[in-house]
């Protein structure tokens, strides 16, 4: 339990703590803890984990820090704009705390590598953004015998709890099923005032720091819920579901499975794309198909309807290959619809929104509608990188 100097007096403030102690900090110092995400919720977990000394911090991003990150993702700065997640919070991470380990995954969270991930830590900090992810999570963590803390935000709203501690409930008693794909739109669509993450993932930081010390109550069996506009909090009490397929009285969940396909991200069908041989989902086309067909078929090829907000188009939108807007709740109250007798590809930041859409107009009798597979985001990363979404 011995401390260097520069431990004791950058602790000082922790070891005056009855609750904590040199005991309870040298508890936080062999802590191993997995950010699953370093976004707006991960930011502010992060940094306050780490100036807590947390012993090792594991962090689990695929991606790359965009400018329109940083009006909520303060682990991150302007010159890391272009670099990866993992590394651009490690580098932060470690000029806050030399002291604290921080081990990066630069992958994407899956059913292949959640078990082996997840299985090295203590504890786990959710601030992902979409329901593959979470169910994911807390399946795995399920299997693994593991809690976990969930945090959820969008507009001026956030929910925090705790999930799967012994004898608690998992997230499948809150929500067995997730809700229908586009239910519930992400805040690329809805948008998030950036002080609310803050919030939001400093109560998880709060909640791991309580759980690794024993001290205090804890979220498990209460759902925390946040209105920023009223300055509110209320909680929901949450019991243990007797028939949940993870941890009810029998359980069937026994194995992790195809999260994308259980949330409804994808289609049962797929196909392959012809230029990179990767799997896409029925009536969808890749960005290198798009492009390419968009080069080869003059005034002839599909023609790209874009389904975001007028504000993201201004940032940036493919006019010059013959997009047109029609932003997503005016297509589906039928206020304007796109022309008849041509292909359409439809498109949106991340082919959430858009996939919403092309299920609508095949109804509508657009039998030849596809979604972009990916969003802009995959044209950005595939076709174009100067593309700004």
């Amino acid at each position: 339990m011995d401390f260097t100097p520069d431990e004791l007096t950058r602790y000082a403030r922790h070891f005056s703590l009855a609750e904590m102690g040199v005991d309870g900090q040298a508890r936080l110092r062999d802590a191993r803890v997995l950010l699953v995400g370093a976004g707006g919720l991960g930011s502010p977990a992060v940094l306050y984990l780490a100036a807590a000394g947390v012993g090792t911090l594991g962090i689990v991003d695929p991606d790359r820090v965009d400018l329109s990150n940083l009006q909520r993702q303060v682990v991150h700065g302007t010159p890391s704009v272009g670099r990866r997640k993992t590394d651009s919070a490690r580098d932060r991470l470690e000029a806050l705390n030399p002291e604290v380990r921080v081990e990066t995954h630069p992958v994407r969270l899956s059913s292949e590598n959640a078990i082996a991930i997840i299985g090295e830590y203590d504890i786990v900090l959710d601030g992902s953004d979409n329901f593959p992810t979470r169910y994911l999570v807390n399946d795995a963590c399920g299997l693994l015998g593991k809690p976990w803390i969930y945090g959820a935000i969008l507009r001026w709203e956030g929910q925090v709890s705790l999930f799967g501690a012994p004898g608690g409930p998992c997230y499948r008693c809150l929500f067995r099923e997730p809700p229908p794909p586009g239910a519930v739109p992400g805040c690329a669509e809805a948008g998030v005032v950036g002080a609310l993450p803050g919030v939001i993932g400093s109560l998880q930081a709060l909640e791991a720091v309580k759980w690794i010390l024993g001290v205090g109550e804890g979220l498990a069996g209460r759902l925390l819920l946040f209105d920023a506009l009223a300055l509110e909090f209320r909680e929901i009490r949450v019991r243990p579901d007797p028939e949940c397929a993870l941890c009810g009285e029998s359980p069937s969940l026994t194995e992790l499975i195809d999260y994308e396909f259980f949330c409804g991200e994808v289609g049962e069908e797929v196909e392959e794309d012809p230029a990179s041989g990767a799997r896409i989902g029925e009536g969808a086309i890749s960005p290198t198909e798009l492009a390419g067909r968009l080069e080869a078929g003059g005034g002839g090829g599909p023609l790209v309807v874009d389904v975001r907000e007028r504000w993201e188009w201004e940032v940036d939108n493919l006019a010059s290959r013959g997009a047109i807007l029609i932003p997503l709740q005016g297509l589906l109250s039928g206020a304007t619809r796109p022309p008849e007798g041509r292909d359409l590809v439809v498109c949106c930041r991340s082919g959430a929104r858009s996939a919403v859409a092309v299920r609508y107009l095949r109804e509508q009798g657009f039998a030849s509608a596809r979604n972009l597979e990916g969003g802009l985001e995959r044209w950005r990363d595939e076709v174009d990188e100067g593309f700004r979404v």
